[in-house]
């Protein structure tokens, strides 16, 4: 609490230095790029696209430029540079309380001709990664804080999109195209790092709550299928982020209090004016850790406390290039106790305590130097790593003066990571540029678990005993080399395609990896878009050095398994209907192969883990036998906001399915068959200057229920413990998906200082509607019990900026 205490003055301290403005305006900075090759553009014209002002400038020599006087509201911007398409901003939010900072990228033209004038919108369907030509689109701060039902979750922000489904109340995983959530790649400023979300544990890539602050975030990128031959170590997708850098010029703060966010502090400014060196650094704590700090009754004593702290430190251009240092860590913990639970909470038992401890960080170094008018060499090394403790304590002869407890889940489990990742990009000429470089990683896993849940009792002592399920200490080395190219054949037809490596030194598996994708303007507003890539994964390493005892020995059955890997095939349509609306429908089909299976008939599959807070004790010996076959239809009908209001409809319908050691094929445990969202939003604009905000913003989602395997009961009361009948793997179904979720907002703009705040409301599954979520065995009553998701649930956020 001390942390929150010096946060808290600071920015007290902040609000009595309060800056004192011009009437409802702001600036407006930024820096304007080659996009290709990243070389600022001397020159570039930037202006206020409006009616009733003049206001515009040029880049200076390091391609920055600042607009003053900029109104409060949503402003449209043109940028202009001689030999570049011509670009227009639209609908940037300008506040009085926190500067406006604009990264601008610029295409060259392929058209010489001076009379001839090509104007380009910015497209938020576009990938920030101009290489990402399919299955890629880019999303913002702005959106993720602003959706419905988000709950500023980054996570939870990809679920509104095309073959995504997030129909898990509980977590963040994404579930992309049928694919288990542990094929995502999650990267931080160019370095791969693991799942960025409290209460994670490792070798999982979701959480209940994400650790990344979105408030620190700049446009990113995502991706869902046959993405550049850069990303590597993944089936699924791609979370590309970045972290923004503070403001070089004067000091700004942030507030905010939030139900599922907590409280939060972030400071930025700068470091050094002369060089342009910043910073920003914030800090979250949980609200109900607050709340509880502070004597108010919750309703519950499993209390989930968490906080994270995100820095970035922006050093500046010097001789020897730009560097800049980042980070993120979190800490969370939670308690179940057997004596203030309810009988039918099938998270925690009357007869156990249950304990968890969760840690995740991440510290980098990225450096980027321009070699040349074309070039530039952009190095990051980066040290990351989680880790989770668990214990689960039993009470037997409970109530009773023989009443003892003993031990029943023992886990403490860590990773640790050493990243270095650099590549050489160089644009050629106008039409092709080429990038080529290497990812190396050292990961540490030291992870060990014990557990009674097998039931057995050698000693006869009714005591279930504690059994080593796995104990090691391993390092692993991963190496992936890259080379892609660019080849803008012209002003219709651009190509891509490249070769990603993977050499795991673990059991010095190899993998080449080809790809390729193709994007032809068809007509003027109409796209067509095919991609190919064949892609590869390690598998998860609690499940790949898994352990057994065998004649006194400790042996690691799987060990030697190889690489899962998945060929992927798209082919999309993009429909520019006008400048606010478009339309994208893309066809898919990936074959997964080299999927660990029982060497046995069985209906396990790989391909099925990954959705919980672990994996499977009980498997060993797997062989890389299983395939898998995802295929399905996306489409997507947006419009950008324009006018104060936006629309975004998504849809999927799709098939995934699996076969096993015993060969049969099935569907696999994320096959919903189809999700739908439909999500809208209206600004309303109001005070004397038109400065004011009303927002009114909507999320309705709706999707197939997954497949499950039914609970053996009978087996499940003799063993203490849930049994599965798998005799019956996933051909059971459960009801349909539904929830709408509605937001409404205040945003207020001081017309006299640098100050502006905003009140948001958000009411999550208005309608109550009880969506399932599993079916289990609760041993307090011996029956199996419907769990269901989350209910009705207001969520707030008071957020101001000075």
């Amino acid at each position: 609490m001390q942390t929150i205490k010096y946060i808290l003055l600071i920015c007290v301290i902040g609000f009595s230095n309060l800056t004192y403005g011009q009437n409802g305006v702001q600036n407006v900075k930024g820096t304007i790029l080659d996009k290709q090759s990243e070389i600022p553009l001397l020159g570039a014209t930037i202006q206020l696209v409006s009616a009733e002002h003049n206001i515009g400038t040029t880049t200076d020599f390091d391609g920055n430029f600042t607009l003053e006087g900029v109104p409060v509201g949503r402003q449209a911007f043109q940028v202009d540079y001689l030999g570049y398409e011509t670009l227009t901003i639209p609908n940037v939010e300008v506040t009085s309380g926190k500067e406006v900072f604009l990264n601008i990228e610029m295409e060259e033209s392929l058209v010489k001709l001076e009379e001839v004038v090509i104007t380009a919108g910015v497209d938020k369907d576009r990938s920030i990664n101009d290489m990402a030509t399919v299955s890629a689109r880019q999303f913002s701060m702005e959106e993720v804080n602003r959706f419905s039902g988000g709950r500023s979750d980054v996570g939870r922000l990809a679920g509104n999109f095309a073959g995504v489904s997030t129909a898990d109340d509980s977590r963040n995983d994404i579930v992309i195209r049928g694919n288990s959530p542990a094929g995502l790649l999650w990267r931080l400023e160019g370095i791969p790092i693991p799942s960025p979300n409290h209460f994670s544990t490792v070798g999982t890539t979701g959480g209940p709550v994400s650790a990344l602050n979105p408030n620190f975030l700049k446009n990113s990128d995502f991706m869902t299928s046959a993405f550049p031959s850069e990303y590597g170590n993944a089936l699924s997708g791609v979370f590309d982020l970045g972290f923004r850098s503070g403001n070089k010029d004067e000091m700004e703060y942030m507030m905010q209090l939030g139900a599922i966010t907590g409280l939060e502090a972030n400071i930025e400014g700068p470091i050094s004016k002369k060089n342009g060196s910043s910073f920003i650094v914030g800090y979250r704590y949980s609200f109900l850790g607050i709340a509880q700090a502070l004597g108010m009754d919750i309703g519950t004593n499993a209390i989930p406390n968490y906080s994270d702290l995100s820095f970035k430190l922006d050093l500046g251009k010097s001789r020897f290039g730009n560097f800049s240092i980042f980070g993120v860590g979190g800490v969370s913990d939670i308690e179940f106790l057997h004596d203030e639970i309810d009988e039918n909470d099938l998270f925690a038992a009357a007869d156990e305590d249950t304990r968890a401890e969760s840690r995740f960080g991440v510290i980098g170094l990225r450096h980027n130097l321009l070699v040349d008018d074309r070039s530039y060499v952009r190095t990051v090394l980066g040290l990351s790593g989680n880790g989770v403790k668990f214990s689960r304590d039993r009470y037997y002869n409970q109530n009773t003066p023989d009443e003892f407890i003993a031990p029943f889940v023992v886990g403490d489990d860590s990773q640790s990571r050493v990243s270095i990742s650099s590549y050489y990009n160089s644009k050629i000429n106008s039409q092709l540029t080429i990038r080529t470089g290497v990812l190396y990683e050292q990961q540490r896993s030291n992870l060990s678990q014990e557990s009674a849940q097998f039931g057995i009792d050698d000693d006869n002592d009714g005591v279930f005993d504690l059994i080593e399920v796995y104990r090691f200490d391993e390092r692993t080395n991963t190496v992936q080399p890259f080379a892609q190219a660019q080849y803008r054949v012209n002003e219709k037809l651009t190509l891509n395609g490249g070769l990603h490596g993977v050499y795991y030194d673990l059991n010095d598996d190899i993998s080449i990896e080809p790809r390729a994708a193709i994007n032809y303007q068809l007509l003027p507003r109409h796209a067509i878009t095919i991609g190919y890539g064949l892609h590869s994964q390690t598998q998860p390493i609690p499940m790949q050095l898994n352990s057994k005892v065998v004649d006194g020995i400790t042996v690691q059955t799987n060990k030697d398994l190889e690489l899962t890997k998945s060929h992927h095939f798209v082919i999309g349509h993009d429909y520019k209907i006008n400048k606010q609306w478009r339309s994208k429908i893309e066809l898919y089909r990936q074959q997964l192969y080299n999927v660990p299976v029982d060497p046995f008939d069985s209906p396990f599959s790989m391909l099925n883990v990954g959705a919980d807070f672990g994996f499977p004790l009980d498997k060993h010996d797997l062989v890389n036998e299983g395939t898998g076959v995802n295929q399905g239809v996306e489409l997507t009908i947006e419009r950008f906001f324009s006018n104060g209001f936006y629309l975004l409809t998504t849809g999927s319908v799709f098939d995934s399915k699996y076969t096993a050691s015993d060969g049969i094929e099935r569907n696999t445990a994320f096959n919903n068959q189809y999700v739908l969202n439909l999500l809208g939003g209206k600004e309303f604009e109001w005070g004397k200057n038109k400065q004011h905000r009303f927002t009114v913003d909507t999320k309705l989602t709706t999707a197939g229920g997954r497949f499950y395997t039914p609970v053996d009961l009978e087996a499940s009361k003799i063993n203490e413990i849930e049994v599965l009948d798998i005799d019956e793997a996933f051909t059971l179904q459960y009801d349909p998906y539904f929830r709408w979720d509605i937001k409404v907002g205040v945003k207020l703009n001081s017309s006299k200082r640098k100050f502006a705040q905003g009140f948001y409301f958000d009411i999550q599954n208005v309608t109550d509607n009880e969506n399932i979520f599993r079916q289990s065995y609760n041993r307090n009553t011996n029956q199996v019990n419907d769990v269901y998701q989350i209910g009705f649930f207001p969520n707030f956020m008071y957020k101001v900026e000075f």
